[in-house]
Order: structure tokens, then sequence, then C-alpha cells
């Protein structure tokens, strides 16, 4: 089992001395959110919080990805970092390929990138991209990022993207592996047909293991079951030796752990040592006794 450490919504400044906190506490990966604006004006309810509401988001600092995470890359080794998901259908391709790219260079192939739909369709209409379609737009993009990140020239013609024969340089020496995230049918049978594994967005604990057997299922279909596959979860059973040996059972191969609950209208007021303490507290009552 890997040990992935959660932070969001806070002091810009604790990144860096978390990243290497985490490093020297034995987590494997630190995973990175991701997110644009704050509309004024929205009645979309949030799928992953209990009531729906959105205002937690309101005036809290959010970095973007690619250029925090090249930041912790270097003042770190080891640790890997996980977009915990990019929007991936309101971006352009080529630009986010290029993004993907150099920091996978600049941190060494540490870079695994998450990737979703997005569930507000406020941020389509601030980047200009149209809701509808969003699931092929996505399907597409994959598609081309891989191919330019591969090396060489490559040249795309998809019923979303026609894109003339490119190049990038530099490219990772190692493919980033592509994980998907979301609960929907259609999440999961995109992470069993091209993904490289799944992030499970949290909810009922009571779902997981129906979401884990859909997956299951998906990748079976669709002859994909013994490539290799990462499986991230947030579960309450990764705060105990016991209940991480539960997860494994099921087949998990990540468990993604944080230490306060993010979805309030109060600015973070934790320090940055209770946040140490709090990771170093995990990694000796938990990680030490499963490895």
């Amino acid at each position: 089992m890997r040990f992935s450490y959660a932070e969001s919504m806070t002091d810009p400044t604790y990144y860096l001395p978390l990243a290497r906190a985490a490093e020297d506490a034995g987590y494997d990966s630190m995973v990175v959110p991701d997110s644009i604006c704050y509309p004024e004006e929205s009645d979309t309810r949030y799928p992953f919080n209990p009531d729906g509401t959105r205002e937690f988001l309101e005036d809290k600092p959010f970095l973007e990805p690619f250029s925090l995470i090249p930041a912790m890359g270097a003042v770190t080794s080891r640790l890997r970092f996980v977009t915990f998901v990019i929007k991936l259908p309101i971006r352009q391709p080529v630009l986010i390929a290029k993004q993907v790219s150099s920091t996978a260079v600049l941190t060494q192939n540490r870079l695994l990138l998450g990737v979703g739909t997005s569930p507000w369709p406020e941020d389509y209409v601030v980047c200009g991209v149209p809701w509808e379609g969003r699931g092929k737009r996505m399907d597409e993009q994959i598609e081309v990022m891989r191919g330019l990140m591969a090396g060489g020239f490559f040249e795309f013609h998809g019923e979303v993207f026609d894109i003339p024969s490119v190049k990038m340089s530099p490219t990772p020496s190692e493919p980033v592996p592509i994980l998907i995230g979301g609960h929907h049918e259609a999440a999961l049978r995109r992470a069993a047909a091209v993904g490289d594994g799944w992030l499970h967005g949290g909810g009922d604990p009571a779902d997981l293991p129906g979401l884990l057997e859909r997956l299951s299922e998906q990748r079976r279909q669709h002859g994909t079951d013994n490539k290799p596959f990462e499986i991230h979860v947030i579960s309450l059973d990764a705060y105990s030796a016991d209940g991480v040996r539960r997860l494994e059972e099921l087949g998990v191969t990540d468990v993604i752990v944080g230490f306060r609950w993010p979805y309030v209208h109060e600015q973070d007021s934790e320090s940055l040592q209770q946040k140490i303490d709090s990771l170093s507290r995990f990694s000796d009552d938990v990680i030490a006794k499963v490895r």
C-alpha cells in the first residue's frame, strides 16, 4: 500500500515544507487539487460535499498545479505528485500537454496526472468551452497528450480537435500515468478503457465496494484487467493498520489521507507545525505498522 498526503486551501507558503515533511515521514505521494476561479452566481451542487454547497471554496487559496508541483519537486527527491483532479475538458490539449510534459521532466517522472470533467458548467463558460460533448473532448485530449508526450512528430484529426504534425521538446523519459477521477459509469468506463488508474472522490463509505466492483467489471470487459492499474481511495479505513489491510484486500493500491475537514467557510487556522505533527503522527501510527 502507498500513502498520499492531502492538503489544500491553506497558506501557500506551507506547501514546500509540507512536501519535505511528507517525504521524510515516509509518504509516497502528495495530492494537488485544481480550481480555476469562483463564480459570483451559481446554483450548481458540489457532488463530493455532504450538503452539496460550494461556498466553502470562496476566497480559499488554490495554486495552479503545474506551478506548484515543480516547486515541491525541487525540494524533494522521491515524493510523487498526483493532480486531484485537473479539469481536463476546459483546457486546450496541446497547451496542457506542454505543461504536463515540462512538469514531469522537472520532477524526474514523479507526476501522475489525475483528470476529470469538472461538475460545474461555470468552468466551461469562463474558459469558452462547450459543456456538451465534454466526454468526447476528454477522450480526444488524452489521446493527443499521450501522442505529443511520446516524442517525435504527432498529428491528430478527430471529431473535436484537428492538430497538424508537431512535436515537443523535452518530453518525459517515461510515460506520464493518467488516472481518471469520477464515480459515474462514464468515468469508470474511461478509467478501465484508457486510464492507468482511478481516483476515488470520497462520499458515502458504503458506496466504495460497489464502485470497485463496477470498475473491475469494466476492466474485464475492456480486456485491461491484467495491465498495471492504480486505485487511489479516500476512506476512514485508511486511518488504521487493520483498515489499510482491508482496503488492500479490495485491490486498493493507494490511500489518500488528510488531517482536517476542508469543507468549511472559515479559513484554515492550523499552523505549519500542527500540520507536520499530524502527518508525522499518522506515519508512526499507521505507515510504520503496515510496512
